[in-house]
């Protein structure tokens, strides 16, 4: 039996649109850790996707592809979000297996552009070939695989910054770019708002580009931690979502531990480090 590959997140969200009102927006988590125990546990969660981050995260090829390995089987997509969209780390990344790109700092077209011909074979894109040896089209063992290898690749593009969200509705119009996911954090450092995600500037611009995606007929998506927020930009028209990480559920989890069970003495308070 002929070897396949499975569905990308683009077809996740395509099916997802095709419902309509039916349908619902993918909820997601961040995978940071670098751990493929971590990343398989959070790949049984029952949530829609997940991203598996290498931007501010100790993760190398190995260990994406581990936390690749250990995901497979689950039903549950996984992106992958390089550290830099540049040509050979993503030549890296799809060699690897990784099917679905969030790219990160995409701040016009011509980057946009370049993300998306990173993930193809000339001559439509740059992407260096070696499928022989690579385990994305298992070695070639997937048939056709240098002739379909576009079908199965989807790239999401990052906006989050002030040149990104002005520049979103051309973004969009880019060929191959699937879906944009808007970072509030660095999105409001390059307003001058650093660490304030909620203000009310930030929100708007997050809004502006929900509703540019929604115009030019392609997927949205944000990272919001905090639950009204998270339900303010579902409401707002987002597709798809990221409401927590594993390292800041470890992190917040074992500090409530610590809080009920580790009492402070002698007047001192309990820190965590």
């Amino acid at each position: 039996m002929p070897l396949r590959i499975t569905d990308t997140f683009r077809d996740a969200l395509a099916e997802q649109k095709q419902k309509g009102v039916a349908g619902r927006p993918l909820a997601g988590m961040w995978v940071c850790s670098g751990s493929p125990l971590i990343a398989e546990l959070c790949a049984g969660s029952g949530l829609d996707w997940l991203l598996v981050d290498a931007e501010h995260s100790p993760n190398g090829l190995e260990s994406i592809l581990a936390q690749l390995q250990a995901i497979h089987g689950y039903p549950v997509h996984t992106l992958v979000r390089p550290p830099v969209n540049d040509t050979v780390v993503i030549k890296q990344y799809l060699d690897l297996g990784v099917q679905n790109l969030l790219v990160p700092m995409v701040n016009s077209v011509a980057e946009a552009e370049a993300a998306v011909a990173a993930t193809r074979y000339p001559p439509q894109g740059v992407r260096g070939v070696g499928s022989a040896l690579a385990r994305a089209a298992r070695w070639n063992r997937v048939p056709d695989y240098l002739a379909r290898a576009d079908s199965t690749i989807s790239v999401t593009v990052q906006i989050e910054s002030t040149a990104a969200v002005e520049a979103v509705e051309d973004i969009l119009k880019v060929d191959g770019v699937d879906a944009v996911f808007v970072g509030p954090s660095d999105l409001a450092a390059s307003m001058g708002l650093l660490g304030q995600q909620e203000h009310p500037e930030v929100r708007a611009a997050v809004e502006h580009c929900l509703s540019a995606a929604k115009a030019a007929g392609k997927p949205a998506g944000v990272n919001a931690f905090n639950p009204g927020t998270a339900e303010h930009y579902l409401a707002s028209g987002a597709n798809f979502i990221l409401v927590g990480a594993d390292v800041a559920i470890l992190a917040r989890g074992s500090e409530a531990l610590a809080a009920k069970f580790v009492k402070p003495s002698d007047g001192d308070e309990t820190v965590s480090y």
